[in-house]
C-alpha cells in the first residue's frame, strides 16, 4: 500500500499543478478569473464544494489527532494549503501505513 500511496502523492501534486500552470500560461500569469469558474456551473460547484468539505474535514481530523496523539501535523497542513487535499491525504496515509 505504501507504493500506491506514494504514487497517489505524486499524481496528487503533478495533476493539479499541471492544470494550474496551464491556467497561468493561458491567463498570462494572472490569477484573475481563477475562482469564478469553480462555481460557474452546478457540476463544477458540486465538485468544488466536495473537495472543500473533504479538505476541511481532514484538517479538523489532523488537529484532533495532534491534540489526542501529539501528532505533528505541520507537513500535512502545508501540503493541504500549497497543493491540496490530493496530496495531503495520500501523504498522511503513506506515512501512517504500517
Amino acid at each position: 500500500m505504501k507504493r500506491i500511496y506514494l504514487l497517489l502523492c505524486i499524481l496528487g501534486t503533478v495533476l493539479p499543478y499541471y492544470n494550474l500552470i496551464q491556467f497561468l500560461i493561458e491567463s498570462e500569469g494572472s490569477m484573475s478569473g481563477f475562482f469564478t469558474p469553480l462555481f460557474a456551473t452546478f457540476p463544477s460547484a458540486m465538485i468544488s464544494w466536495d473537495i472543500t468539505i473533504a479538505g476541511t474535514t481532514f484538517l479538523v481530523f489532523l488537529i484532533h489527532q495532534s491534540q489526542k496523539k501529539s501528532l505533528k501535523i505541520y507537513k500535512y497542513v502545508i501540503a493541504l494549503f500549497l497543493v491540496g487535499f490530493s496530496l495531503a491525504l495520500p501523504l498522511y496515509l503513506y506515512e501512517n501505513e504500517s
